[in-house]
């Protein structure tokens, strides 16, 4: 595969820009993916949320889902239109970024304590990949604040800043492009918004909400909105602070906030890719989703990266989105929820020692995944 003269080829991605307009598209269930699992047993109404189950932000069905992660989808939550991203919180609340707003739900007791407006106008209220309203979304370490990218279809995005306390937004800070992804440094001190459509991650100030633009494209910018080479998920490495960025299974870009610098190292998946996380041993975990055209490179997969920059990586069945590791570091849980084509409504286990799968259900499209 040559990504690199395919992101050259002015032609190919003008034709990509018209169809697509951005390097991700909304679709249907894959082929061949086999029976769908079957569903665990729903937890009693009054029963607390046993402690390491699994939430999952349902795209298709406007609620969170928790998930026994041996059996399977136990219940669900109403919490607005079309959820993308999820944080949890150590009082075991969880902050979503729907369509509508931001959802605030109690995880101990499953129920949904308010949903938090955005200031910015984000037009109708539709489902989809590119519909408006909130898409990446973190909580500062103290847990303050809730942080939300919020794409405005047609333009810019903006990061929004919850009082957690207050449940208000208090600040709108503009950003990229279809903030997929947002992070904060490990002390708090800035927030990271990843802009999709705009090849840059904006850095912001935490005490002066003041915003810094970097580029991220290790494949060069051609293609505009029609491109596939553009950055979707970000981890920030505890170790140094430095932010890194997967690129189609080939290029991880390791950006240092601070200088703006970006250094490139390479990667074995040879697929494109979105979802990342990192083990608390230091471990890059990226979602594979499969070739962006066919020939052009490797299945879904999950990849699984040392420190020392060495690489297994696992297979999937069909595409996923994102993904969380469970609290002592063996078992990967990958959303199948997926921004474009082949979605499925359930999770991929995997064991990170051996690269054993199986599937659970869990909810309906699910993208963003915490453990509680």
């Amino acid at each position: 595969m040559n990504r690199r003269a395919r992101g050259t080829r002015t032609a190919l991605a003008a034709l990509a820009a018209a169809l697509l307009i951005a390097a991700c598209t909304e679709g249907g269930t894959p082929s061949g993916q086999g029976p769908a699992p079957s569903a665990a047993s729903p937890l009693p109404a009054t029963a607390p949320t046993p402690q390491g189950l699994l939430l999952t932000a349902d795209f298709g069905a406007d609620t969170v889902t928790f998930v026994d992660p041996r059996r399977g989808a136990v219940a669900s939550v109403a919490v607005g239109r079309a959820p993308y991203g999820l944080a949890v919180g150590a009082d075991g609340r969880a902050w979503v970024a729907t369509a509508e707003g931001v959802a605030v739900v109690d995880t101990r007791t499953r129920v949904r304590l308010a949903r938090i407006p955005y200031r910015t106008d984000t037009g109708p209220v539709t489902d989809g990949e590119y519909r408006g309203g909130g898409m990446g979304i973190a909580l500062s370490p103290d847990g303050a604040h809730a942080y939300v990218g919020v794409n405005v279809p047609g333009t810019t995005g903006v990061l929004e800043v919850v009082d957690t306390a207050k449940r208000e937004v208090t600040a709108v800070v503009p950003v990229g492009r279809r903030p997929f992804d947002v992070d904060v440094s490990p002390d708090g001190a800035e927030i990271y918004a990843t802009g999709h459509d705009s090849f840059d991650v904006t850095v912001v100030a935490a005490g002066t909400l003041r915003p810094r633009r970097i580029e991220v494209a290790p494949y060069g910018t051609e293609g505009g909105l029609g491109s596939w080479l553009k950055p979707h998920y970000a981890a920030v490495r505890p170790s140094d602070g430095k932010l890194l960025l997967p690129f189609e299974g080939e290029r991880l870009a390791v950006v240092d906030p601070r200088t703006g610098s970006t250094t490139v190292e390479p990667m074995t998946a040879d697929t494109h890719q979105h979802g990342a996380t990192l083990t608390a041993d230091g471990r890059l975990l990226v979602v594979g989703t499969g070739a962006v055209e066919p020939g052009e490179g490797k299945g879904p997969s999950l990849t699984v990266r040392s420190p020392d920059g060495a690489e297994r990586v696992y297979p999937l069945e069909g595409p996923h989105e994102d993904v969380t590791v469970s609290r002592d570091g063996r078992t990967a849980y990958v959303t199948g929820g997926y921004t474009r084509d082949g979605h499925w409504n359930g999770i991929t286990v995997v064991d990170l020692a051996t690269g054993a799968t199986h599937r659970l259900p869990a909810g309906a499209r699910p993208l963003g995944i915490a453990v509680l």
